[in-house]
């Protein structure tokens, strides 16, 4: 959880978050366990006000860079401003589930089934 408590600090001191979740997804996906390689933020600041998605991510990265220049290999970003939150609904966003790589795992799994 050491890499969790990074992001989670470093987001916070950043962006001053009206709302943070931090999620560890690395046991969705084909590494080893207590990884923490893929993660999912969800990052609500008045400080995204006029910014662009685009900027938005950059800002996000710029802050992780050390993170994502070391273990993080996968960071799925929602940033949004206080206002875009509540018109959602105030829900964190839905990831993909992992393919296995190049998708051959699952496609083993699947092969027993019958449709």
């Amino acid at each position: 959880m050491m890499i969790q408590k990074t992001i989670e600090y470093k987001l916070t001191e950043a962006f001053a978050p009206a709302f943070l979740e931090v999620e560890n997804e690395s046991h969705r996906h084909s590494v080893a366990p207590g990884s923490e390689s893929h993660f999912k933020v969800t990052v609500v600041s008045g400080q995204f006000e006029g910014l662009k998605l685009r900027e938005r991510h950059q800002a996000v990265y710029q802050v992780l860079e050390e993170e994502l220049s070391g273990g993080v290999h996968a960071l799925s970003i929602r940033a949004q401003t206080p206002e875009q939150w509540e018109a959602a609904g105030g829900k964190t966003h839905q990831t993909p589930d992992c393919r296995g790589g190049d998708g051959a795992a699952r496609m083993r799994a699947n092969s027993g089934r019958q449709a």
